[in-house]
């Protein structure tokens, strides 16, 4: 079976079985905040490709005019909902529609934004969008938010240079076991 075929089918499954998730999610954005529920943003994909990455919105309507790009710790910027779906990464879960539409895998080196192409070499920016950007990967699996740029950058190469079903396997299990609370180990 082919990777392709692994996304496509695990994403419709986990579609299902989430769709009450989906729709209480949705939901209690809109009851907290308005619509719309979904956040949209430009990232970067195989073969340098740009495209529109789906995620429940957990910030306010008009939080890009409010502050930095990157949130804080306590940024006010972030409903009530927003933080639980961000600790859960519930906010995450749109992207299994990114996944259909072929944009995304379920596995390999999270999309980084049109600006980010400048911290990374001609070579390791080839090699990095030699592959489908993940909804989970090596980085996030291993090191969730604690990794560093520089350590996300080397996992996310590495991931490029490396992976294979098996290795596929092994970090949906550490993701979801840190999901969990179990941990990556």
């Amino acid at each position: 079976m082919t990777k392709r075929a692994v996304d496509v089918l695990l994403s419709l499954a986990a579609l299902v079985v989430l769709s009450p998730v989906l729709v209480a999610t949705a939901v209690g954005i809109a009851l907290e905040d308005g619509f719309p529920v979904l956040f949209r943003q430009a990232r970067i994909g195989r073969a340098g490709r740009e495209f529109a990455m789906y995620k429940f919105r957990s910030m306010v309507k008009n939080a890009a005019a409010l502050g930095p790009y990157f949130t804080a710790s306590g940024d006010p910027r972030v409903t009530r909902v927003g933080r639980f779906i961000r600790r859960t990464s519930i906010d995450e879960l749109p992207q299994l529609f990114n996944v259909l539409k072929g944009d995304m895998s379920l596995v390999g080196p999270r999309p980084d934004v049109p600006a980010q192409r400048s911290l990374y070499s001609e070579e390791d920016w080839a090699l990095r969008c030699s592959v489908r950007p993940g909804i989970t990967g090596w980085a996030q699996a291993k090191l969730r938010s604690e990794a560093t740029e520089d350590e996300r950058r080397g996992l996310d190469l590495r991931y490029a240079r490396e992976h294979t079903l098996a290795l596929d396997l092994r970090i949906m299990a550490w993701t979801l076991g840190r999901l969990s609370g179990k941990g990556s180990n």
